[in-house]
């Protein structure tokens, strides 16, 4: 078989497969300017032609074929459209009912966003006589200053556990519940004990106080839960177990596997409930029937608290979820 040849002015010789080619970039070229011209420059069909020459038919050709080559690859795309990935994905992956993903991989962005994302969805999800059953600490109060002034007067606010000490700089269950009940409007029921009593026989006396009991079986009925995730720490639970958490309860707690806390209870890596020497001295709603409250909106964003709250994920203990992007992609590849 032989080669068809032509020759450049020089004399050299170039074979047609070699001006093939150089046809086919010519026009590859102009492909680019034209699709350049209308997706970029914003010209209509008709400006594009009489710009390069070319027919008004010619032009639309051209944008047809370079769509088809690829030369113009279009997307669709918004950065919330990743946010609603990423929800849909945790969703899926853990069976929650409601996520909101803050786009943020900044602990400070973070700590302002997850909480009006987590008001969003205590918003979106109140009841006019829904019973709310509150946590402790600071995502907590952030969560409440971000929900705006409500009418709810026939909802009900009660604290989910017993109150710190009084040297721990926390945000403390009975604001918390007065800030909520304030901001939709409603009343509120106190639990009004300390979070750990000095003995399992004082905890047991206390518990069965009429206003204790009666503020206990209100949180154990709640509709709705906002909680935050305690994490264990360079061996410790954290700051709401400060005064109480000395260093052989963390090495038993090291040896039972805990990972964190959540609503005064310890828990392992799968989210099932670890008795500590603290537990039999907590004030707190009951953990079996914490599990069984209808919605459970988990607000946490802190990349240390991961093991924690995948433990709570995994384990059920939350049907909802505000976080930040940075957790949202660190969960989803656990």
């Amino acid at each position: 078989m032989s080669t068809q040849n032509t020759t450049t002015a020089s004399g050299s010789p170039i074979a047609a497969s070699s001006l093939a080619s150089l046809e086919t970039r010519r026009h590859i070229e102009q492909l680019i300017d034209v699709a350049q011209l209308y997706y970029i420059d914003g010209l209509n069909q008709e400006q594009i032609a009489k710009r390069v020459g070319f027919s008004r038919s010619s032009v639309s050709r051209m944008l047809t074929e370079a769509r088809e080559r690829g030369v113009v690859q279009i997307t669709v795309g918004h950065p919330l459209q990743r946010l609603v990935s990423l929800e849909n994905d945790l969703k899926k992956k853990y069976g929650l009912k409601c996520v909101r993903v803050a786009q943020s991989y900044d602990d400070d962005i973070a700590s302002t966003l997850v909480p009006q994302c987590a008001a969003q969805l205590l918003m979106e999800h109140l009841k006019p006589d829904s019973l709310i059953v509150t946590s402790t600490g600071t995502p907590m109060a952030a969560t409440i200053r971000a929900l705006p002034v409500l009418d709810y007067p026939r909802a009900h606010v009660t604290q989910m556990l017993g109150s710190l000490a009084s040297n721990n700089p926390l945000t403390d269950s009975p604001e918390i519940c007065r800030m909520m009940a304030e901001r939709l409007g409603c009343s509120y029921s106190l639990l009004p004990a300390p979070l750990i009593m000095g003995s399992a026989d004082v905890a047991r006396a206390v518990r069965s106080e009429k206003l204790i009991a009666t503020a206990i079986a209100l949180g154990n009925r709640a509709d709705i839960a906002i909680v935050g995730v305690g994490a264990i720490r360079n061996g410790h639970s954290g700051r709401i177990f400060n005064s109480f958490e000395d260093a052989a309860i963390a090495r038993q707690m090291q040896e039972a596997g805990v990972v964190g806390h959540i609503c005064g209870h310890h828990i392992d890596a799968m989210g099932r409930h670890v008795p500590t020497p603290l537990c039999e001295r907590t004030i707190s709603i009951d953990f079996d029937h914490f599990r069984r409250i209808p919605l459970v909106i988990g607000v946490a964003w802190e990349q240390w608290r991961a093991n924690a709250l995948h433990a709570c994920l995994i384990g059920g203990l939350m049907s909802g979820l505000a976080t930040n992007q940075g957790m949202a992609e660190r969960l989803l590849d656990m």
